[in-house]
C-alpha cells in the first residue's frame, strides 16, 4: 500500500496495489498488520457501513463529539468528492479542509482520524460509499458542521447543481457555532 500525506496531519490518502488484467482485478482492500506499518495507526475497526447515493447526493460533515469514530473511506461503484475537516481546536490545522476523488477507477482509500468532520458530494450518476468505523454509531453524540459554511471554503465540485442534503445536514452549523473537539 502506498501512503500519500496530506497538509493536515494525521490524514492519509492510501492506495492499495491492484493487480489487473483482461479478466478484471485484484486488490487487497484491508489488512490490518500493512495499515498498521504503513500508518502507525493500531485502532480496532468495529463496524462496516454502505451508502448509495445519486449524483449531487451530498453527506456531511459529520462527526460524534463523543465516541469520536476514525473512518476508512472508500468508493466500490462510482465516484465521489470527499473530504475532511479539522476540528481538533488545538491543532495548527483547525478548521483547514482537504479534499480528494475516490473512485472505483482509482482504488484510492481516505483515513480519516478522529477529530475530523466527514462528508462527500456524488460526481458520478451513483456511488456506493463503503466505510470502516473504529467506534459505533452514536447518533446522540452525532454533530454536524454545514457543508457551505464561508469560513471553510470548501471547493465542492458542484458543476451547477444543487445539492440534495438531508434535513439534519441542511440544519448543520457553522464552525464558529459548532462543538468541536480540545
Amino acid at each position: 500500500m502506498r501512503v500519500i500525506p496530506t497538509a493536515l496531519p494525521d490524514l492519509l490518502v492510501l492506495e492499495p496495489r491492484v493487480f489487473g488484467d483482461a479478466r478484471g482485478f485484484f486488490m487487497e482492500s484491508w489488512n490490518e498488520a500493512e495499515f498498521r506499518q504503513a500508518t502507525a495507526v493500531a485502532l480496532p475497526f468495529v463496524q462496516d457501513n454502505h451508502s448509495r447515493s445519486s449524483r449531487g447526493v451530498l453527506r456531511g460533515l459529520h462527526y460524534q463529539i463523543e465516541n469520536p469514530q476514525g473512518k476508512l473511506v472508500r468508493v466500490v461503484r462510482g465516484a465521489v468528492f470527499d473530504v475532511a475537516v479539522d476540528l481538533r481546536r488545538s491543532s495548527s490545522t483547525f478548521g483547514r479542509w482537504f479534499g480528494v476523488d475516490l473512485s472505483e477507477d482509482n482504488h484510492r482509500q481516505l483515513w480519516v482520524p478522529p477529530g475530523f468532520g466527514h462528508g462527500f458530494v456524488v460526481t458520478s450518476d451513483s456511488a456506493d460509499f463503503l466505510y470502516k468505523t473504529t467506534d459505533y454509531y452514536a447518533p446522540q453524540h452525532e454533530r454536524c458542521v454545514l457543508w457551505s459554511d464561508p469560513a471553510l471554503a470548501i471547493a465542492w465540485p458542484l458543476d451547477g447543481l444543487t445539492p440534495q442534503l438531508s434535513d439534519k445536514d441542511r440544519r448543520g452549523r457553522l464552525l464558529a457555532d459548532a462543538e468541536v473537539f480540545p
